[in-house]
């Protein structure tokens, strides 16, 4: 519990802080640079847990993460293109991605049924994370429309991922 509570803190934290320090509301560049890295992050971690993983629906998840997240990354390099938009790092990003550096490290340390418990609370947590970010500043910040109908489509697959991880969740207890 403490786990999953910490990420979703640190996440929502990390991307509001960002905004603020700022001044403003982020970019669209800045905004595609967010959303991709944090699609990244959730391959990375299901990559690791492809390997890991004891769990056969643990496993199955993982191979459902990074299916889902590349092809929405597949999608957001098309739009940037397309736009001619360069995404742009920025304080969030990176925040993030030393972030799950760190999650990813900690996380392969575990083994058997500790890693998947660990893992599927850190995706509960983190999909928490990321779908409030979308609906209450990435998504509200976009200004351009096919950016912005991009993250919505984006937010109904990871709501639905949030949902798939908190019924696996559930059989891990």
């Amino acid at each position: 519990m403490f786990v999953r509570l910490s990420i979703a803190v640190a996440a929502l934290s990390l991307l509001n802080c960002a905004a603020l320090a700022q001044g403003a509301k982020p970019t669209d560049p800045q905004i595609a640079h967010i959303a991709y890295t944090a699609g990244v992050i959730d391959i990375n971690a299901a990559k690791q847990a492809e390997e890991k993983a004891s769990n056969k629906e643990v496993k199955a998840f993982a191979k459902d993460m990074a299916r889902d997240h590349e092809a929405v990354n597949k999608q957001a390099l098309h739009l940037v293109k397309k736009l001619k938009v360069t995404p742009e790092d920025n304080d969030t990003s990176k925040a993030l991605s030393k972030q799950a550096t760190d999650k990813l490290a900690e996380l392969g340390k575990l083994k058997g049924a500790a890693y998947d418990k660990a893992y599927i609370d850190n995706e509960v947590a983190y999909h928490k994370a990321v779908n409030t970010a979308l609906e209450t500043q990435l998504i509200p910040s976009a200004s351009n429309p096919e950016l912005k109908s991009l993250l919505q489509t984006g937010l109904k697959i990871f709501q639905g991922h949030q949902q798939h991880a908190e019924h696996v969740a559930a059989g891990l207890k």
